[in-house]
């Protein structure tokens, strides 16, 4: 069953990164972000308004239990920030790619931090995941996002490293709380903190790009939502992996891929084959070598 929530998961995740795309594209990130936040706070606001209401407040009145969650809030925040505007400047065929190799972070830090030993197919499969990052930054220079100048390729690769962060952290977390808890108050944390953010950026920065309203934006919240709500159920479930839930998850490239090629009709679209295949066989690799 927890395999079953994780496809969902990603294929949820996949639209999601095209929303986020259309929705960027010549668009104010920041206002954007706050209101994929905004969004994502009302859809479960049932949760967490109802833990107000009858006086728990959530985690059964444990301070630390929203400690917990605010810093879980901060990490994603910080891997979304870097993300939102990699994901304006550069390619789908690019970012999808440099995401998908989480899992490979993931794998690593739940081998120090859970104990989870790594064999031969695994040890594949994080080589040839590093390989596709060495080439995905090949194919950036080719297109005008040098590794060394590109500040954009560094966002997409520390909004990376930090939402590997956030997943080893949601095993911890989802080890003691309800994630249905967890989903809503991280959300309703993430737009308070995004809010107070969003207000002092606007008055020191010299950011002057137009929002444009676009239906888009909504649904960015709407998948985000529902694939996260799949994800944090699956890692919940007695036997789930959270390396091999990370990496279902990353399927999610293969439907922004599609789009970026057949919709936006991005360049060098062979050679990015070449590299996507290779990163699916480093994760078929880590799937087999998980089980």
């Amino acid at each position: 069953m927890w395999i079953i929530l994780a496809i969902a998961s990603s294929l949820c995740l996949g639209i999601y990164d095209i929303f986020k795309k259309l929705s960027l594209n010549g668009n104010n990130v920041l206002t954007v972000l706050f209101l994929n936040t905004l969004f994502g706070t009302l859809l479960m606001s049932p949760v967490w308004a109802s833990a107000i209401a009858d006086g728990s407040f959530g985690f059964g009145g444990n301070l630390a239990g929203h400690a917990f969650i605010a810093v879980k809030s901060l990490i994603v925040l910080s891997s979304w920030v870097m993300g939102y505007y990699a994901v304006k400047h550069l390619p789908l065929t690019i970012t999808g790619p440099v995401n998908a190799t989480r899992p490979i972070l993931v794998l690593v830090g739940a081998l120090f931090i859970f104990g989870e030993r790594l064999n031969l197919l695994q040890w594949l499969g994080i080589i040839l995941g590093f390989c596709s990052l060495f080439f995905v930054s090949r194919l950036g220079k080719k297109e005008g996002f040098s590794i060394r100048h590109s500040l954009w390729l560094w966002l997409i690769m520390g909004a990376t490293v930090m939402g590997a962060v956030s997943g080893l952290y949601d095993k911890y977390l989802l080890r003691i709380y309800d994630p249905l808890q967890v989903q809503a108050w991280y959300s309703l944390y993430q737009c308070i903190i995004m809010g107070a953010a969003i207000l002092i950026i606007k008055r020191t920065s010299a950011d002057t790009t137009p929002f444009v309203w676009r239906w888009t934006i909504p649904c960015i919240a709407v998948f985000l939502t529902v694939a996260d709500i799949a994800y944090f159920y699956s890692l919940s479930l007695p036997g789930s992996m959270i390396s091999v839930v990370s990496m279902i998850r990353r399927g999610s490239v293969l439907v922004s891929f599609a789009y970026g090629v057949i919709a936006l009709h991005e360049k060098n679209v062979k050679l990015k084959l070449i590299d996507l295949s290779v990163l699916l066989v480093g994760l078929i690799c880590l799937v087999l070598g998980s089980r």
